[in-house]
């Protein structure tokens, strides 16, 4: 069994940004060093970041307003070119 327990999705919930970012810039210095323990604590610390700078960044998109693309009907649209009809 690990030394270092991995934090759950509560525990990494209840932290603030800049307190998961410190978080995972110590646990991933320990794992550099060697600590085989720190890898995963690194990595689930390093997981929860990304996702929350991924969700902050799409807030901060803005809405799209353009109108929906129509599209080719390629099953009706006339292949010879003309609208008459040959018998």
């Amino acid at each position: 069994m690990s030394r270092y327990p991995v934090p759950g999705p509560e525990e990494l919930a209840g932290l603030s940004d800049e307190e998961l970012e410190r978080l995972a810039v110590e646990w991933r210095t320990q794992a550099l060093r060697g600590v085989k323990q720190a890898y995963g604590v690194a990595h689930a610390l390093e997981v929860e970041l990304r996702q929350r700078i991924r969700a902050s960044q799409a807030r901060q998109l803005p809405p799209r307003t353009d109108a929906p693309r129509r599209r080719w009907r390629f099953w009706q649209a006339d292949v010879a070119g003309d609208s008459t009809t040959s018998p």
